[in-house]
């Protein structure tokens, strides 16, 4: 069988080392080499998406080479609908914000080496069934993200850097001690010294209280990545000082780590922790939902806004997935991919408009829409689609969530519903302070308009967000099967019933119809 995943992560190493070999003489191939070598993984992805097989629930196209057997260690690789979709947000928004890299001009090829690194750790986050080799892949995408931060990013860029490290590293203290008990757990049970095979992990019956110890282990690392409130402190300090495609895959890719987390191995490995911790995991989630959407409204500078409101477009995913039924979990999973192409194309759209003004402040502006008219058009379309306006992707996903939730759990999900408000509240109320009335400031009139490069690097996106609200039947058709193995596992381990709707309701996201 061909190898295609294996393919997949090793693209775009391939690409960094001839980046990294491009002689000093030539740096006009920088780019171009680069950009070439993010385009690859997509090709790649389109394959895999072309031939994944429909209604299985199982992982697909798996590769297995053991390493150790005495301590069941091995690359070991797979797809299912769960991680399908999470591969191909990766592969569409890399080479898009390498596209809109072009300003970079320091150490240039550090930068794009750094870039195609992270692009492999995730998508070996998303791909691996051995979770050591899990692990390794997550702490990968640590070491160019901090140094994105930390070397291309503005002004506090040392401090945010710093902070990101030190959250991410305690976080993941813990996930490597629960991963290696778990491995040894199943070891023993399986009559080997260890096994962090993730299949073989899945036939572990677990006492209640190891449940909860690991739940938690694993839990802290991924509630940081998400982040959960209260451990999010990290996030906006690290998208304000980010550079560009550092905020585009830092909202659209990374923050997905800690969700796919959630989903992949706490509710799967440890069902009877999940269903006792569901209402505690939703209510932070809700939480995050109303903190991230009131604290962006006050926020005088439009990145940190679009920052805040990925703690709130997150805190959705949470609900979603700790509701524990089949519309919330699908609909969390596609939110994953909804909020990647949304927030990340505002990230772009505020990059090349800090590009051409240098300041991120709401007041430095005003009254562009008369100078800039395509860019104003398009940043309105984004503010819609982030907000959840209907036919586009955002609406579909946080509705499936909040028609999930409220079977299970009815009070949050209308508290949840808030979020929606507030979300078309801070994004058109500085859409008015940045774009409409007449221009504020002289040095605004004579911002240029969009560009064919900065329109083509769009584009797809937007093409993405209207084919998804429109028609979003094939990708969930495709998350589904995958979905109902985690609801059996929940079940099957927990006596946990999941809530079947009514007639009235939506049986699966996009189908209708009578029980």
């Amino acid at each position: 069988m061909f190898p295609a995943l294996s393919v997949l992560i090793v693209l775009p190493v391939l690409g960094a080392i001839a980046v990294a070999v491009l002689p000093k003489r030539r740096p006009e191939l920088v780019f171009p080499v680069a950009l070439a070598a993010s385009i690859l993984p997509l090709g790649m992805v389109l394959w895999v998406l072309w031939n994944f097989q429909v209604g299985e629930a199982g992982f697909q196209m798996l590769e297995t080479a053991v390493w150790s057997e005495t301590l069941g260690i091995g690359w070991k690789l797979g797809i299912d609908g769960i991680s399908l979709f999470l591969v191909v947000l990766t592969a569409v928004l890399f080479p898009l914000a390498i596209a809109a890299s072009r300003s970079i001009e320091d150490r240039t090829k550090a930068y794009m080496v750094s870039m195609l690194v992270l692009e492999a750790g995730l998508l070996g986050v998303f791909l691996s069934l051995d979770l050591l080799v899990f692990f390794a892949f997550f702490e990968i995408v640590l070491v160019p993200m901090y140094l994105l931060i930390g070397i291309w990013g503005s002004g506090n860029r040392a401090y945010a850097a710093i902070k990101f490290v030190l959250y991410t590293a305690f976080g993941s203290a813990f996930l490597l001690a629960g991963i290696i008990a778990l491995g040894l757990i199943t070891g023993d049970r399986i009559g080997a010294t260890a096994s962090f095979d993730f299949r073989d992990m899945l036939g572990v019956g677990l006492p209640a209280s190891t449940q909860l110890w690991l739940f938690a282990a694993f839990g802290i690392a991924f509630a940081i990545k998400v982040p959960l409130f209260p451990l999010h402190t990290w996030l906006p300090d690290a998208h304000t000082e980010a550079p560009t495609a550092g905020s585009v895959v830092l909202a659209g890719v990374l923050l997905k780590m800690g969700t796919y987390g959630f989903l992949r191995f706490n509710l799967t490995l440890f069902p009877q922790a999940s269903v006792d911790l569901a209402e505690v995991m939703a209510v932070l989630g809700v939480i995050g939902i109303i903190y991230g959407a009131a604290v962006a409204i006050v926020q005088p500078d439009v990145k940190r806004l679009v920052a805040y409101s990925s703690i709130s477009h997150l805190g959705f995913i949470l609900l979603g997935t700790f509701a524990l039924t089949r519309q919330g979990i699908e609909g969390g999973v596609f939110q994953m991919v909804s909020h990647g192409l949304t927030t990340g194309a505002l990230f772009l759209l505020i990059g090349m408009l800090y590009d051409r003004r240098h300041t991120r402040r709401i007041d430095a502006y005003g009254g562009i829409a008369s100078v800039m008219p395509i860019y104003a058009g398009v940043f309105l379309f984004m503010a819609f689609a982030s907000a959840g306006l209907p036919s586009l992707s955002g609406f579909v996903g946080e509705f499936t969530i909040l028609l999930g939730s409220y079977l299970t759990l009815p009070g949050l999900a209308v508290v949840a519903g808030f979020g929606v408000i507030l979300a078309a509240i801070y994004l058109l109320w500085a859409y008015e302070r940045i774009f409409t009335g007449p221009v504020v400031h002289p040095e605004n009139e004579g911002l240029a308009d969009l560009g064919f490069r900065e329109i083509a690097i769009v584009a797809p996106l937007v093409v993405l967000i209207v084919a998804l609200g429109v028609y979003p039947k094939p990708m969930f058709d495709r998350i589904g099967p995958s979905v109902d193995a985690v609801i059996e596992r929940i079940e099957s381990g927990t006596g946990y019933v999941a809530p079947i709707p009514g007639p009235t309701l939506v049986v699966r996201a996009g189908e209708t119809g009578e029980d």
